[in-house]
């Protein structure tokens, strides 16, 4: 398994950043059409879209390739600073908890809490980005929201925001986002160690010329597999996220199981995984992007990861 330099500090941080960067760029318009229908498909008014092809269709005829972009700008920021924590404090609890660098098999009761407690650090950030780029991404064409109190961009949404509902506003959803992203994240780095352990007991062997596309190979489908599983488990949350950040009555219930219970009674199960379509096309390329950047800088910032 991985063993990492002890003096590698600030670097995992860097490398988690360019890993939050390759996300934005590969996943942001699956994210967009995700949370169009997550807000559109669970309301009872407004257009429905039949399934996420026909959503990014529509962005397209009536937006542009801009259009699926909306909101990237605070998702970027957002993001960056999201991967690059939750990369460098994955790592480094993992290391304390383990009493030293990896030497085997993935040990669990590093990897869940380490990842879990990463997860809960970043929530405090990603919620506020996260409520501005849903914002952003709800108010197109087809909403319902009326001209006059739309946002002319990321910061306008975040100033009036505050200005209509107190520095907590900014915040709203705050604790389905820390619910979401620890116990997201413990699910995403479980299966990112396993499977990338058991592909490496089978690279053995291997030639030179072929470790570093190796690498990359296993990058990808750990990274891969890791998103689709940490998506499938942890979506109705984001669905609730969704609903809580983007509705505009101030006292809406901020409760996310009172907001499943609503959802379900409404719309059923599907509608508590609504835009599971896309979130999953988007999993798998998007956080195996995240990983084998992350590799890949980590690699040329000089952090040993060797391979028993």
């Amino acid at each position: 398994m991985e063993k990492m330099n002890g003096n590698s500090g600030y670097k995992e941080y860097v490398a988690g950043l360019m890993a939050g960067i390759a996300i934005v760029i590969t996943g942001h318009p699956f994210d967009t059409v995700k949370v169009k229908l997550q807000k559109h498909n669970t309301e009872a008014r407004g257009i429905k879209y039949k399934n996420g092809l026909h959503c990014a269709a529509r962005i397209l005829k009536t937006e542009g390739v801009k259009g699926l972009y909306r909101g990237a700008t605070s998702s970027f920021i957002g993001m960056a600073f999201e991967s690059s924590l939750v990369f460098g404090i994955y790592s480094q609890t993992k290391i304390l908890l383990q009493g030293g660098p990896d030497g085997g098999k993935p040990q669990p009761q590093a990897i869940v809490p380490s990842a879990a407690f990463g997860g809960a650090i970043i929530s405090f950030i990603l919620c506020p980005s996260e409520l501005v780029k849903c914002r952003m991404q709800v108010q197109d064409a087809d909403s319902v929201v009326p001209s006059s109190s739309r946002y002319g961009g990321p910061l306008e949404c975040a100033l009036k925001t505050v200005k209509c509902e107190g520095i907590t506003g900014i915040f709203r959803g705050g604790f389905t986002t820390l619910l979401r992203e620890s116990f997201g994240n413990a699910v995403f780095f479980s299966t990112y160690e396993y499977v990338r352990y058991h592909l490496h007991l089978q690279r053995k062997g291997a030639s030179s010329e072929s470790s570093q596309l190796i690498d990359i190979g296993v990058g990808i489908m750990s990274g891969g597999l890791g998103g689709i599983a940490c998506w499938s488990a942890v979506l109705p949350l984001d669905v609730a996220k969704t609903i809580i950040q983007t509705t505009p009555e101030k006292n809406h219930t901020r409760n996310p199981f009172r907001v499943l219970k609503s959802i379900y009674a409404r719309s059923g199960l599907r509608g508590c995984y609504m835009g599971l379509g896309p979130t999953i096309v988007r999993a798998f390329p998007a956080n195996a992007a995240a990983i084998v950047t992350w590799e890949l800088s980590a690699k040329l910032l000089g952090i040993k990861r060797d391979f028993n």
